[in-house]
């Protein structure tokens, strides 16, 4: 710009000085007249001269101005700021707690589609034999060994495996627990088609309501019989025995499932003579998942008695055998001096504490009053501390009170899954791998996964508590089951066999 203003001054000023010494006055004097005629062409003759160079250097500095306001243009559309380089944004880095997040709700998606195929697949194998859905089988295997190694992951995560401070291999560990969830995931999904083409729901409707009606008709029937057990545990073993607790309500909830069951299987029926068939599968899914869970209501009842009564035969060959376990310590405390001395005889006087309640208990006027499997569990983990062996008879007492306590915290998830999450789910994968290995170790994680999960059903709550016409009645339950997903008022689709991708195929279309 400076340039520009140097050029129009230069181009101006031999105009500005011509004749400057000599002014000519505003006259029509002849003689004044010619002398300024004779002037001008004096500046006429020298200003052509005169205008070459200034008229050169404004063309110069607009070209000059031309190329410096293209070269700003180009810069500025590179850069925002001047003097600054652009660099490509990044993408954000997800923080390892949204990470978590993700891969807790994947592990609890990916065990929610192993339960419901499982579930599934018992009424196809009812109706085809084994032979048929051998694939289908094979499938829940593969994605049951993909979702044991996530849940080993998630383990190891937990424990600090990798270091809280290594976080990109704590990313890295994440990124596998999801990726092993989506490979489960996806062998089911591989599977669904042709799942689909074996049940025949479209053509074959008839014959699978039959199987679901027999297998109602069956669990309606054992109702009572369950609920006369119940009544005879609470009898013999009154409060507070805690075994007991775990199944209390159980037959009430299988009747409630029941219940759910009744209604959609005749709504099934009625939508077939309607030839409605869409609706007509929704409602036998619906069906088919409440009667398993009712299934697995009733089981569980059943197997807390056949646990107790077990317990109680084993309970004194186990007094028996801990009292040994014992005297061979106090020999080894005895003749070990030193700081290995002083926790040991720790350990023995806990023992001799624990046992000496037992015996206790079992001298009362009704024995029954204590409960048998808290009885051995006391007693395992009392003597496992002084370092005797875990075969034999504490070995076998450790097995019976683990599988009990593995079965129940199972069943409690299979049945409230809609509201439970993944703590409890990592804390019984961990029981059900120790229940093979190390069953003395297996116990308390598998009391952990139950607290955890009756602590989310609490959370959970029941939004569809006091809905009691037909329609509605037992969605609360079907539900908290993950029966229904939970989407819609009416409880949403039911799920059927398959992975994330296909367990929602039976929902209704959209509109």
């Amino acid at each position: 710009m400076l340039g520009g203003a140097v050029g129009v001054v230069w181009l101006v000023l031999p105009v500005m000085t011509i004749n400057a010494e000599a002014p000519v006055a505003a006259s029509r004097d002849g003689a004044v007249a010619g002398a300024g005629r004779h002037g001008q062409r004096e500046a006429e003759g020298g200003s052509g001269a005169d205008l070459v160079l200034p008229l050169v250097a404004v063309g110069g500095v607009g070209v000059l101005a031309g190329y410096g306001y293209v070269r700003r243009t180009r810069r500025g559309r590179t850069r925002t700021t001047p003097g600054v380089a652009v660099v490509s944004p990044q993408p954000p880095v997800t923080p390892l707690p949204v990470l978590e997040r993700q891969a807790g709700a994947a592990l609890v998606q990916a065990d929610d589609c192993l339960r419901t195929s499982r579930a599934e697949l018992a009424f196809v194998q009812a109706r085809f034999g084994d032979t048929a859905v051998e694939p289908f089988a094979r499938a829940l295997r593969d994605a049951e060994r993909e979702l044991s190694a996530a849940f080993a992951i998630r383990l190891r995560y937990d424990r600090g495996v990798p270091e809280p401070n290594e976080e990109a291999a704590r990313r890295q560990a994440l990124a596998g627990i999801v990726g092993r969830c989506a490979e489960a995931g996806r062998r089911l999904d591989t599977e669904a088609p042709a799942f689909d083409q074996l049940r025949s729901l479209e053509r074959e409707l008839d014959d699978a309501l039959g199987v679901a009606e027999v297998r109602f008709r069956e669990l309606a029937g054992r109702t009572g019989g369950v609920d006369a057990t119940l009544a005879d545990l609470h009898s013999r073993h009154p409060a507070p025995a805690a075994s007991i607790t775990t199944v209390t309500g159980y037959v009430e909830q299988a009747k409630d499932r029941l219940v759910f069951a009744t209604t959609h299987l005749n709504q099934a029926r009625q939508a077939t003579d309607l030839e409605h068939t869409g609706e007509a599968i929704r409602s036998l899914r619906a069906a088919e998942g409440a009667i398993s869970q009712a299934d697995t209501f009733l089981n569980d009842v059943d197997r807390l008695a056949n646990s107790l009564a077990a317990a109680a035969e084993l309970v004194p060959a186990t007094l028996t055998g801990a009292e040994a376990e014992i005297a061979t310590a106090t020999a080894t405390a005895r003749a070990t001096a030193g700081t290995t001395a002083g926790p040991l005889r720790t350990h023995l006087a806990h023992a001799h504490a624990t046992l000496a309640a037992v015996r206790e208990e079992l001298t009362r006027d009704r024995p029954d009053d204590h409960d048998p499997l808290d009885a051995l569990r006391r007693i395992v983990q009392a003597v496992l501390p002084l370092g005797g062996t875990r075969d034999g008879v504490l070995g076998a007492a450790a097995w019976l009170v683990a599988r009990n306590d593995v079965g129940s915290a199972d069943g409690f998830i299979a049945t409230h899954r809609g509201a439970v999450g993944v703590e409890a789910r990592t804390r019984l994968a961990e029981a059900t791998l120790l229940l093979t290995t190390d069953p003395a170790a297996a116990d308390v994680p598998a009391l952990e996964a139950r607290e955890s999960a009756e602590q989310d059903v609490r959370v959970h709550g029941n939004p569809y508590a006091g809905a009691a016409d037909e329609h509605t009645s037992g969605v609360g339950g079907a539900v908290l089951g993950g029966i229904l997903l939970g989407e819609d008022p009416d409880g949403g689709p039911p799920l059927t066999f398959g992975g994330p991708a296909t367990r929602k195929r039976r929902a209704l279309p959209p509109t």
